[in-house]
């Protein structure tokens, strides 16, 4: 028998590892996974160097100065109290209310705001003149700072001159008029209404492009089963639009427990503590009455609050969403 030319034999073979494994790894290919590594290392150093310092360095020193008892000034802190700033907030009924009036703003937004969206959403998805000029309208209060839409609503809502009141006055509606923004039973309903103005053309937006992702022939598949509008949208568009929902509420969530700047421009967290926010607390203690110490507390619970937020939203409501995208991005490598 005569024994077989090596080109005879195939490449793979020649490349096959002893025990069937993976083929060994040559010292080529060790130099270019190298290479490869500072490269990418070189491109996300920037942005590691500024993630360090303007996220993971205040975390840090909010975290250390918690601790103490410190005003700011004099030098670094040096009257360590433990964990007294942490029991003095959740033993103040200002804090305690923040937490509350958070969840309420939670709460009405989840089954207003988003809801609202969603349904004007839906209406400028359908053909009509002018569709366009509505979707710019809609989204147009989105685009305003925080500062122009607390001042351009602290004129509207003025208890004197305000239109809101004029416009109650003129339909024979005096009984409702009211100071807004300057009572306790009213300020934390103005408040949401002036999100509610600010932020719902962001999530009109969202759901618009979540809708439009969806295949119109499954609409019609659905209509030609017999199914109704309103069997479509609860049976087809609303299960497709999921995941645009789902981090639709994360970010309302996360936005009404970091909210500062419209309570800040409408209320200054008034009338007595009746709209304050977390955020309008810390600020309050931190820059008024130098009280770094507490403050740095009160931002520690908001981020530990925002973060396990993130984490159990991520792991029981996200996982689908997550898992889909990552398999995607497995299956184009």
């Amino acid at each position: 028998m005569t024994r077989p030319a090596l080109t005879d034999v195939r490449p793979e073979i020649l490349t096959r590892s002893p025990r069937g494994g993976r083929p060994p790894v040559t010292p080529s290919a060790r130099g270019r996974r190298a290479r490869g590594l500072v490269t990418v290392t070189l491109f996300l150093l920037p942005a590691l160097v500024l993630f360090g310092l303007l996220v993971l360095a205040p975390i840090a020193v909010a975290m250390y100065t918690s601790v103490f008892k410190w005003n700011g000034l004099g030098g670094l802190p040096s009257d360590f109290i433990g964990l007294d700033n942490f029991t003095r907030a959740f033993g103040d009924e200002v804090f305690v209310g923040d937490l509350r009036r958070g969840l309420v703003l939670i709460v009405l937004s989840i089954l207003i705001q988003l809801p609202l969206s969603l349904a004007i959403a839906m209406l400028l998805n359908q053909k009509m003149r002018g569709r366009a000029f509505y979707r710019l309208l809609f989204f147009a209060p989105y685009v305003l700072s925080e500062v122009i839409t607390g001042v351009l609503f602290t004129m509207i809502l003025s208890p004197d001159t305000g239109l809101a009141n004029q416009i109650l006055g003129a339909v024979g509606l005096d009984s409702l008029r009211s100071s807004w923004l300057a009572e306790p039973s009213t300020v934390m309903m103005s408040l949401f209404l002036v999100m509610t103005w600010k932020y719902f053309g962001f999530h009109m937006i969202l759901y618009l492009a979540g809708r439009q992702g969806i295949p119109r022939e499954l609409g019609e598949a659905a209509a030609i089963d017999g199914a109704g509008s309103w069997d479509q949208f609860r049976y087809v568009t609303l299960p497709l639009l999921g995941p645009t929902i789902r981090i639709s509420v994360f970010l309302s969530v996360i936005g009404a427990i970091q909210l500062f700047d419209l309570v800040w421009v409408l209320t200054s967290g008034g009338p007595i503590h009746s709209s304050e926010t977390m955020a309008v607390t810390m600020f309050q203690f931190g820059f008024k009455r130098t009280q770094i110490g507490y403050a740095s507390a009160i931002s520690v619970v908001m981020f530990g609050i925002s973060l396990v937020f993130a984490l159990a939203y991520q792991r029981f409501v996200l996982r689908r969403d997550t898992e889909g995208a990552i398999t995607s991005m497995r299956g184009k490598r």
